[in-house]
C-alpha cells in the first residue's frame, strides 16, 4: 500500500475516530438534557397540578353549569345545586378537575396526568404497575418516581408524586379514615419526549454527514499534501538511489527544500561522496594487495626457477671454458654451440614465464582455453614439483570468454599452497569439467590437510599458519576475491592427514565458440 493511501487511511480513521467519540458525547448530551428538561417540566406541572388542587380544595370545589358533557360526581355525596332562577350547578372535586384538566392536555398532545391510589374510590384511578410500585415507595418516604416507557407513539416520560392529606381534604377523605398528613394515593404524569427524540435523530443525522464529510475532505487533502510534499519528492530521492552508482549523483535532480526530505536528500548525497572516494581508496588498495601477493608469488617462483636456470648456466660456462682451452677443435666448437643455443633457449623460455605472470594487465574477459591456462599455470610450478606427482585430468576442450590472466593468478596461488603442504611429496590431482551452465576446476593434494578450527578462516586476509617469512596469509584471500569478482566461488574440503580439495566453480559467460 502506498505510504500517502496510509497516511490518508490513518488520519482519516484518526478524524473519524475522533468524530464518533464526539458523535456520541453529544448524542448522549442531547438525550441526557431532554430528560432532564422533560423532567423539570414534568415537576412544575406536579407543582401546577398540586397547586390548582389546593386552590379548589380550600374553596370547597368548584361548581360549574350542569351541561351536556359537564355530568354530575357520582362519586360525591351532594353533587349538584340549584339557585334561584332553576340553573342546575355540579360540584367539581380536586380529582376530578384533575381529570378533566389531563383531558385537556392531551387533546393537545401536551401532557397526560391523573390521580391513582392503592384504595381508590373511583375504579378508574386503579394504579397501573409503575404506579403501583411508586406508590409502595411513598410509603417508605420516597418523594418521586421516574421512569421512561416505550409507546405506539414513542418514548414518554412518567413522573409520579404523592399526594398527602391536607385539613382541606379532610372534608372528603376523613370518612375514608385518612388523617392529616397521610400519603392518600399520587398524582401520576405522563411527558411524551418523542418530539426531542426526532430532533435529536434530525441533529444526529446531520451531524453524522458532516462527520463524513469532514473524514472524506480530510482525507483526501491528506492524501494531496502527502503526494505533493513527501511522496513526490521521496520518489525523486528514491529513483536518484537506485540508479545510483550507475549514474552520478545530480545535486539538482534532488529534493533540497529546507525540511527533513532536504536534510535527507543532502546527507544522501554527501554518503555518495565519502562512498566514491572510499570505493577508489578501497579499489586502489585492492589492486595494490592483489599486485603484491602476484609478486610475493613470483618471489616463490623464483626460488625454484633460480635452481632451474643455474644447471644450464654451469653447463654453458663449462662449454665456453672448454672451447678456451681448445679454440682449435672445431668439432667440439660447434657441438658446445649447440648446447649453448638450447640451454639459453631453455632459460629464455623460464624467464618468459615468468615475466607473463608478474605482467600488470588489464581485467577483461576474453577467449580463453581453459586447459591450456592450467597447464601453463602448473608448467609454470614446475620447478616446485620434483617430489609431487601431477595428474591433469582435463577435459573443457573448448575455450570460454573469461578473465584468463585472474584465473591464472587463483590458480598458481592455489597451486602454491598445494605444494607447500605437501613437503614431503605426495600427489596433486587438477582437474576440469563442463557441467550445465558452471565450470568446475578442482586443484586436490595429499598433503597434511587442515584443522577444522581453522577451516572457516583460510580465506581471510592475512591468516597463515606457515612459519614467519613462509607467506603474506592473502595468497587465499586474493583468489577467493578474484574468482567471486568473476561471479564464481570456491569451496574447500579437507581432513587433517588426508589432504585438501580446492574447488572453483565459474559461470560460462557465452556459448562455446
Amino acid at each position: 500500500m502506498k505510504l500517502r493511501i496510509k497516511f490518508a487511511l490513518l488520519l482519516g480513521l484518526v478524524v473519524l475516530s475522533t468524530f464518533t467519540i464526539t458523535f456520541y458525547s453529544v448524542s448522549s448530551f442531547q438525550h441526557q438534557m431532554v430528560l432532564g428538561q422533560a423532567e423539570r417540566q414534568a415537576r412544575m406541572l406536579s407543582r401546577q397540578i398540586l397547586l390548582t388542587r389546593r386552590w379548589v380544595a380550600d374553596h370547597d370545589g368548584l361548581f360549574v353549569i350542569k351541561k351536556p358533557g359537564v355530568e354530575s360526581n357520582p362519586f360525591l355525596a351532594s353533587s349538584e345545586i340549584i339557585d334561584q332562577s332553576g340553573q342546575v350547578y355540579v360540584k367539581r372535586n380536586p380529582a376530578l378537575v384533575t381529570r378533566e384538566l389531563s383531558d385537556y392536555a392531551s387533546q393537545v398532545d401536551f401532557c397526560r396526568f391523573r390521580v391513582t391510589s392503592l384504595r381508590p374510590v373511583n375504579p378508574a384511578n386503579t394504579p397501573d404497575s409503575f404506579e403501583r410500585q411508586s406508590l409502595l415507595d411513598f410509603e417508605t418516604g420516597k418523594e418521586e418516581a421516574i421512569e421512561i416507557s416505550q409507546g405506539e407513539k414513542g418514548r414518554t416520560l412518567r413522573y409520579m408524586t404523592p399526594l398527602k392529606v391536607e385539613e382541606s381534604c379532610m372534608p372528603c377523605h376523613a370518612e375514608h379514615g385518612y388523617q392529616v398528613g397521610n400519603i392518600r394515593g399520587g398524582l401520576s404524569l405522563e411527558v411524551p419526549i418523542a418530539w426531542a427524540d426526532q430532533a435529536i435523530a434530525r441533529n444526529n443525522r446531520y451531524l453524522l454527514l458532516l462527520g463524513l464529510a469532514t473524514f472524506a475532505a480530510t482525507a483526501l487533502a491528506i492524501f494531496l499534501l502527502m503526494d505533493q510534499l513527501v511522496v513526490k519528492r521521496l520518489s525523486r530521492l528514491a529513483g536518484a538511489i537506485s540508479s545510483y552508482p550507475q549514474h552520478p549523483l545530480d545535486p539538482e535532480n534532488l529534493p533540497s527544500e529546507p525540511d527533513e526530505i532536504g536534510d535527507l536528500s543532502r546527507n544522501f548525497y554527501d554518503l555518495g561522496q565519502r562512498l566514491e572516494i572510499s570505493q577508489s581508496e578501497l579499489s586502489s588498495t585492492r589492486e595494490k594487495m592483489f599486485h603484491n601477493e602476484k609478486m610475493a608469488a613470483i618471489g616463490q617462483l623464483a626460488a625454484g626457477i633460480a635452481h632451474e636456470v643455474n644447471n644450464p648456466l654451469g653447463g654453458m660456462r663449462n662449454c665456453l671454458k672448454s672451447m678456451k682451452e681448445t679454440p682449435d677443435d672445431r668439432e667440439m666448437r660447434d657441438r658446445y654451440l649447440e648446447l649453448l643455443d638450447k640451454g639459453l633457449m631453455r632459460i629464455g623460455h623460464t624467464v618468459r614465464q615468468l615475466l607473463n605472470f608478474g605482467r600488470e594487465t588489464p581485467i577483461t574477459p576474453q577467449e580463453t582455453d581453459i586447459d591450456s591456462l592450467i597447464k601453463a599455470c602448473f608448467e609454470l610450478l614446475s620447478f616446485h614439483l620434483k617430489n609431487i606427482d601431477l595428474l591433469l585430468d582435463l577435459a573443457i576442450t573448448n575455450p570460454y570468454r573469461l578473465d584468463g590472466e585472474v584465473l591464472k593468478q587463483a590458480l598458481i596461488n592455489i597451486g602454491l599452497n598445494a605444494v607447500q603442504a605437501m613437503p614431503e611429496g605426495g600427489a596433486l590431482t587438477v582437474t576440469s569439467r563442463e557441467e550445465k551452465e558452471w565450470l568446475t576446476l578442482t586443484v586436490k593434494d595429499t598433503g597434511q590437510g587442515i584443522p577444522p578450527d581453522h577451516l572457516g578462516r583460510i580465506f581471510e586476509p592475512f591468516f597463515t599458519t606457515k612459519t614467519p617469512g613462509s607467506g603474506t596469509g592473502l595468497g587465499l584471500s586474493v583468489s577467493f576475491s578474484l574468482i567471486k569478482r568473476m561471479g564464481g566461488h570456491i569451496e574447500v574440503n579437507s581432513r587433517p592427514g588426508e589432504g585438501s580439495t580446492f574447488s572453483i566453480t565459474l559461470p560460462r559467460f557465452a556459448t562455446p565458440s
